[in-house]
């Protein structure tokens, strides 16, 4: 059962499955690779679940290959700059999250990003994108020594806003996020409309509540 969240100052956002339906270009730019070999087209039905973990979710679909491959290294940027090349072309927000993020603007709660994606590609999408012009803070997944599932990204883009952790929420898709939420002293949301990758159960995670759309957010924010 979800509870009401009391005294919350920010809310902090992973990006990718939460903020963004970016698996429409992930999945190209790594099919991409496959076309490219003479290999057959995947559907973008086997990319989605894994968009959440970026080079190494693509691959281990695309070629059912993992890190300790020998060839997983120059796959990678083979993939990187399929990428670069198809960042935002099909990349869109999620339906309601920009009525989200104008309510909270409206009501004084502040709103930041915390992803694991690379800054060289974190950068291009945010600076594409509007909307996210208003975020107090947007950090990385090169951002500090540590990405999610440590709770080191967290506190920074709380630090930056100048935020007491435990007046923070923080939203993702993956288990990662509320594992590092959960370790930073933030209460935890399960985007459940994102990714949420293939291994424990979503309802798993011992997030403090879930949500099926971005807006249902707004009801977990009223002070009971």
């Amino acid at each position: 059962m979800n509870v009401l969240f009391a005294d919350v100052r920010a809310v902090l956002f992973d990006l990718d499955g939460t903020l963004i339906d970016s698996a429409p270009d992930l999945g190209a730019a790594a099919d991409k690779l496959r076309t490219d070999r003479g290999l057959p087209s995947l559907p973008m039905e086997k990319y989605r679940p894994m968009a959440g973990a970026g080079a190494r979710g693509m691959l281990s679909v695309a070629f059912d290959m993992t890190p300790e491959h020998p060839e997983f290294a120059g796959l990678r940027e083979e993939f990187f700059t399929n990428y670069e090349a198809c960042i935002h072309q099909r990349t869109k927000v999620f339906p309601g999250v920009d009525a989200l993020i104008a309510h909270l603007s409206q009501t004084g709660i502040g709103w930041g990003i915390v992803t694991n994606k690379a800054a060289r590609f974190t950068d291009v999408l945010v600076g594409a994108t509007p909307l996210f012009s208003t975020a107090g803070a947007v950090v990385s997944g090169d951002t500090t020594p540590h990405p999610k599932p440590h709770p080191a990204p967290l506190l920074e883009a709380a630090t930056r806003m100048g935020m007491d952790a435990r007046h923070c929420v923080y939203v993702g898709d993956d288990e990662r996020d509320i594992v590092a939420g959960k370790a930073a002293g933030m209460r935890t949301v399960a985007a459940m409309y994102g990714y949420l990758g293939t291994q424990t159960p979503a309802r798993q995670w011992g997030a403090d509540a879930a949500i099926n759309s971005p807006l249902e957010l707004l009801q977990l924010l009223s002070a009971p």
